[in-house]
């Protein structure tokens, strides 16, 4: 089984936001038993808080299920446990870097970084903006999981479009 992990600084607004949507593309393309997708923190601020009220409203508003939970941190040990551990800013990079004693597996990655781009998400926490946050995570996690679809037909020799 395939682990990810997204991270931000609190794990109330934006790897929640990736977490849920990950979760729901992976049930719609019938690899649940295939992909385990969690979120966590990098900071203390936040922990034992639920998922940001912004975030429930824009994943409601999209159809995304998502259920009650607190946010939990990360820890060095969390590094062995994932199989892909994924930031959403800059500074969750830099915090990571530390955590994960430069990440020698190569398994730290920033969300967009999928995409093609080289740019942050930006935290609705200070923004308001749901809703951009939202469409960087969704096109984000789309891409995420076509990566992770092709790597699984190379490694059984399948073909096809992801």
């Amino acid at each position: 089984m395939k682990k990810i992990l997204f991270v931000c600084h609190g794990n109330i607004c934006r790897s929640p936001m990736a977490e849920f949507v990950m979760k729901h593309l992976v049930r719609e393309a019938g690899l649940a038993d295939k992909i385990l997708v969690e979120s966590k923190a990098l900071h203390r601020d936040e922990i034992g808080s639920d998922t940001h009220r912004g975030t429930r409203e824009v994943l409601r508003a999209h159809g995304i299920p998502f259920s009650k939970r607190s946010a939990t941190l990360m820890t060095a040990a969390d590094y062995a446990a994932y199989d892909c551990i994924i930031g959403m800013d800059t500074e969750n990079m830099r915090d990571l870097d530390r955590l994960t004693g430069g990440d020698p597996d190569g398994k730290v990655h920033r969300l967009l970084s999928y995409t093609g781009e080289e740019r942050d998400v930006a935290d609705p926490w200070y923004t308001g903006n749901f809703d951009a946050t939202y469409r960087d995570v969704d096109a984000g996690c789309r891409a995420l999981l076509r990566e992770l679809m092709q790597d699984k037909r190379h490694e059984t020799g399948e073909r096809g479009r992801a």
